[in-house]
C-alpha cells in the first residue's frame, strides 16, 4: 500500500494535512471523499517522508523572534522583487532551517494554495504570529500592498530586536557581578567559615564571640548542614515571588514601582513610548483603522497603568474625540509626545509623525540604558563589598579577642 500526503477541508471547513494509504491516488481520493473531505492537493510519498514529523519544541514554539523577523524581511523582498505569494513562501520554506518553523511555512503555503488567504494562514499559530502580525497581514492583503506591510513589519522586529537586545546587553555585567558574589558568599560560608569556627572555639575556651561572629557562624552552620533545604527554600523564595508578581495586585504593585523608581521609570517609559508609538504608527500606516490599531497596540504593552489609559483614550477616540486630548489628559506619556501627535492629526501625517517620535525615543532608550547601567554596575559592586566585607569582620573580630587575651595573660 503506498502512502499519500494531502491537503483539504473536512466535513466542517477545518483544513487538513496528514496522511492516508491506499493502492492509488484514485483509490486515496475515493475514501477521502466517503470520509466527507475535499481533497485540494494529493501526492505519493517514501515512507520516510510520511515518518517525518517536526517535533514541536517542550517549551515555548521553538521559533525565536529573529525567526520571524528573518522570515517577513525575506517575503517582503521576494514579493518587492516580482515573486507570487506562494512561490515566495516555497522559496522561504526549502531554504529554512528550524525544522519546526520550517513546516508551519509549509502549511501557511499549503493553506495559500489552497485557496485560502495568507493571513488566515498566519493565524492559525497564534504563538508565533501575534494579533499584530496577522492584522497588519490582513490589512495589507486588503489594500493589495502586503510586500510594503510586511517590510515595514520586518522593520518594525527588526528595531524591537534591537532595542530588547541592548536592554538584555546591559543587564550582563550586573547579572555576572551578582552570580560572582553569590558565588564567594558560599564558598566562604560554606568552606572557609567552618574552618575559623573551628579556631576561635579552641582558642577562646568557651568565651563569647561578638554577635556579628555567631551570627555568621550560625548561618554557616545552616547552609553546610542543610545544602539540599537551602537551595530548596531558595527556589521556593524565587518561585513565590514569580507567582506573587504574576497575581493582579503584584502585577499592579511591579507596574506601578517601576514608574517611579529613579532612571529605572525614566527607561520604562521610554521603552514603552518607543514601541506605542512604534507599534501605533505602522498599523496606521497600514491601513488598520484608528480604534482597531489603538486595541492591538495597548495589547503589545506591559504595563497595567498604561493599559487602562490606553482604554480611556480608546473610548474617548471612539465617542468622537481627536486622539491628542485625551492621551495628555492621562498624564503619563511626556507632553512632547502628545504635542507632536496633535500636530499630526492637523496635518493628516499621524502615522508618519508616530514613526519620528518612535525613531527620536529609540535614541532615547539607548541613553537611558546607559545611565541605568552607570548607577546598577556601583551599587552591585557596594553590595558585594558590604556582604563579604560583613564575612571578613565577623571572622577578624574574634581574632583581636584572642590577640587580647594571650598579650593579657
Amino acid at each position: 500500500m503506498a502512502k499519500f500526503r494531502y491537503i483539504g477541508k473536512d466535513k466542517d471547513g477545518k483544513e487538513v494535512n496528514d496522511v492516508v494509504e491506499a493502492q492509488s491516488e484514485a483509490k486515496a481520493r475515493l475514501a477521502l471523499t466517503s470520509k466527507g473531505v475535499k481533497v485540494a492537493r494529493i501526492a505519493e510519498i517514501s515512507e520516510a517522508e510520511a515518518a517525518k514529523k517536526p517535533k514541536k519544541a517542550m517549551f515555548g514554539t521553538g521559533v525565536s523572534n529573529e525567526n520571524v523577523t528573518i522570515f517577513s524581511r525575506q517575503l517582503a523582498t521576494l514579493l518587492k522583487a516580482g515573486l507570487p505569494l506562494l512561490r515566495s513562501l516555497e522559496v522561504i520554506g526549502r531554504q529554512e532551517r528550524n525544522p519546526y518553523f520550517k513546516s508551519v511555512v509549509e502549511q501557511i503555503a499549503d493553506n495559500v494554495r489552497t485557496g485560502n488567504k495568507f493571513s488566515d494562514g498566519l493565524a492559525q499559530h497564534p504563538k508565533i504570529f501575534d494579533h499584530l502580525y496577522v492584522n497588519m497581514a490582513r490589512a495589507g492583503e486588503a489594500g493589495g500592498v502586503l510586500d510594503v506591510v510586511l517590510d515595514r513589519v520586518a522593520t518594525f522586529q527588526e528595531k524591537a530586536l534591537k532595542i530588547k537586545g541592548k536592554i538584555k546587553g546591559a543587564m550582563v555585567y550586573p547579572i555576572v557581578i551578582m552570580f560572582v558574589a553569590v558565588v564567594i558568599v558560599s564558598i566562604l560560608m560554606v568552606f572557609v567559615v567552618p574552618k575559623f569556627q573551628q579556631i576561635f572555639e579552641d582558642m577562646l575556651k568557651g568565651a563569647r564571640m561578638p554577635a556579628i561572629t555567631e551570627l555568621v557562624i550560625g548561618i554557616s552552620t545552616f547552609m553546610k548542614e542543610n545544602i539540599i533545604a537551602t537551595l530548596l527554600i531558595v527556589a521556593a523564595f524565587v518561585v513565590l515571588v514569580k507567582l506573587f508578581f504574576k497575581t493582579k495586585f503584584g502585577k499592579r504593585l511591579w507596574d506601578t514601582s517601576v514608574l517611579k523608581l529613579p532612571k529605572i521609570s525614566d527607561l520604562v517609559m521610554k521603552s514603552i513610548v518607543a514601541r506605542f508609538t512604534r507599534t501605533f504608527g505602522t498599523l496606521l500606516a497600514s491601513g488598520v483603522p484608528i480604534l482597531e490599531a489603538l486595541k492591538i497596540t495597548n495589547g503589545t504593552i506591559n504595563n497595567v497603568l498604561i493599559n487602562e489609559a490606553l482604554d480611556k483614550v480608546h473610548d474617548r477616540v471612539r465617542d468622537g474625540e481627536n486622539l491628542a486630548v485625551p492621551l495628555s489628559q492621562q498624564n503619563l506619556f511626556p507632553s512632547m509626545v502628545t504635542s507632536m501627535v496633535e500636530v499630526g492629526e492637523e496635518t493628516g501625517q499621524l502615522s508618519e509623525m508616530l514613526t519620528r517620535i518612535a525613531d527620536n525615543y529609540d535614541e532615547e532608550v539607548d541613553n537611558a540604558v546607559g545611565a541605568v547601567t552607570s548607577i546598577i554596575e556601583p551599587i552591585m559592586i557596594l553590595l558585594m563589598a558590604v556582604v563579604v566585607g560583613s564575612i571578613v569582620i565577623a571572622l577578624f573580630l574574634p581574632l583581636i579577642q584572642i590577640i587580647q587575651s594571650l598579650t593579657s595573660a
